[in-house]
């Protein structure tokens, strides 16, 4: 299948928004992926390309869900997937590895013995990968976010329709127990129309991104040192728009995004190279701003804002807070806080009430056995969740349209700090089916929830 996408509509191109706009004129949905049940997997076979940071994560919880088996391990690095291998000792699966050069992950989905293919490289690697390994009849598990510009969004779209496999991106933080509470709320009409959403992935990663044993090829700072606008966009966004049924009732219509100037990084490259010739490379760099800023308006007339700051030495805050005609919600600053109204929020026993009848069954069954994964649970609920569906031939809970519309906030966002915060259509690509489409992430576990998870 020829793409529609081209060079044109790469995020520094100045005819982007015009290229969106041609270019979903032409756009013609082949197969409906949302809401696409595959055929049942008893076992899935498991391959993870990218050993680095987050692969490794995937290994631990992936060992301890049941009716999986971790055939593959692939990472440039040698000593990165020996270290996975040994993660692995005494579980009973025995991975082959991959590493040494750089199409070692093709050997990997070339595989007729993997049924899953988790990338977890860094993100600029992920599409054409996650391309790749359908390709070769493999569903896709993707790291966050799914792509870096929007060809690569139209690219998993249309490789997702014709194949007929699952591209799910793995945004763990609609995973996080306060958000799942809040979805199903949401889902039950506590807080009525929802009316506008905040979100964010604010933490400073400044330690982090000039840290020279951390990341491979400093490839987060090399992006931090070309890129413009949200980089990082899907923690903060990804929950908010299953709350506001994004792709299934509603989609994203447009955007403006807006940046401070860089006020630490450049600074930081410069200290650092006086003494240490490694990061000599890094001076002079036209650094992304310490705070981006951005504003979605959504098709049915919702607004969110987005933030991501990680350069600023400000706590952890995801902010996180949805507002409604009935209630409203906010997550960050601590502590949680829910309201009915009244200019007020909730009294502590009006909150665990609320709580109570609102925490969906999926925290119910998988609370005690998530709590020694990362990310507060959520590393092995997503996990488990995404096997169980896998296993009865359910829906995903994300979908590529979800890995295509959330991921395409980066290169938009780049478009428009670069063209004085103009605003830029997001594309429809769900190709107008988002009108019909059903809400789906089975938080309730109304069918499936029958995976067992070794404790």
């Amino acid at each position: 299948m020829k793409s529609y996408a081209s060079e044109s509509m790469n995020h520094d191109e100045p005819n982007l928004a015009q290229a969106i706009q041609d270019d979903e004129k032409k756009r013609i949905q082949h197969f409906n992926m949302s809401g696409y049940s595959a055929p049942k997997i008893d076992t899935v076979r498991i391959g993870v390309i990218g050993l680095g940071q987050r692969g490794p994560a995937h290994v631990k919880t992936m060992s301890r869900v049941d009716g999986v088996e971790i055939r593959a391990l692939c990472d440039l690095r040698p000593e990165k997937a020996e270290a996975a291998k040994i993660l692995l000792e005494n579980t009973g699966h025995d991975p082959e590895l991959y590493s040494g050069s750089e199409d070692e992950w093709k050997k990997l989905c070339e595989r007729k013995d993997i049924d899953l293919v988790i990338v977890t490289t860094p993100w600029y690697m992920h599409a054409e990968m996650a391309v790749y390994a359908m390709e070769q009849g493999k569903h896709v598990a993707s790291e966050v976010p799914a792509a870096g510009t929007i060809e690569e969004c139209w690219r998993l779209v249309e490789t997702a329709e014709r194949t007929r496999k699952h591209c799910m991106m793995l945004e763990n933080y609609s995973y996080f127990p306060f958000q799942l509470l809040m979805l199903n709320m949401a889902k039950q009409g506590f807080f009525g129309e929802i009316v506008h959403g905040d979100c964010a992935y604010n933490t400073s990663k400044m330690r982090n991104n000039f840290n020279k044993n951390l990341y491979w090829n400093m490839w987060w700072l090399r992006l931090y040192g070309s890129r413009k606008g949200n980089i990082y966009p899907t923690h903060g966004l990804g929950p908010v728009a299953q709350m506001m049924d994004i792709n299934r009732g509603d989609k994203l219509e447009f955007l403006v995004s807006v940046e401070s100037r860089d006020f630490m990084m450049a600074a930081r490259a410069k200290e650092l190279a006086e003494t240490d010739q490694f990061f000599e490379e890094f001076v002079g760099k036209d650094y992304r701003g310490n705070m981006s800023t951005t504003i979605i308006k959504t098709t049915q007339g919702r607004t969110i804002m987005l933030q991501h700051d990680a350069t600023s030495p400000s706590p952890h805050n995801m902010i996180h807070g949805i507002y409604g005609t009935k209630g409203s919600a906010l997550y960050d600053p601590q502590p949680p806080r829910i309201s009915t109204g009244n200019h007020k929020w909730a009294s502590t026993e009006e909150f665990e009430k609320i709580e109570k009848r609102y925490t969906p069954a999926i925290f119910h069954k998988m609370s005690e056995l998530a709590k020694s994964s990362g990310h507060g649970g959520s590393d092995l609920l997503i996990d488990w969740h995404l096997i169980d569906c896998l296993h009865n031939g359910l829906p995903l809970d994300q979908d590529v349209y979800d890995a295509a519309a959330w991921s395409a906030i980066v290169p938009l966002t780049d478009w428009s700090v670069r063209n004085n915060s103009n605003s830029i259509k997001v594309p429809d690509f769900t190709a107008g089916a988002w009108k019909t489409n059903k809400p789906n992430m089975d938080i309730n576990l109304e069918r499936g929830g029958n995976t067992e998870v070794i404790s």
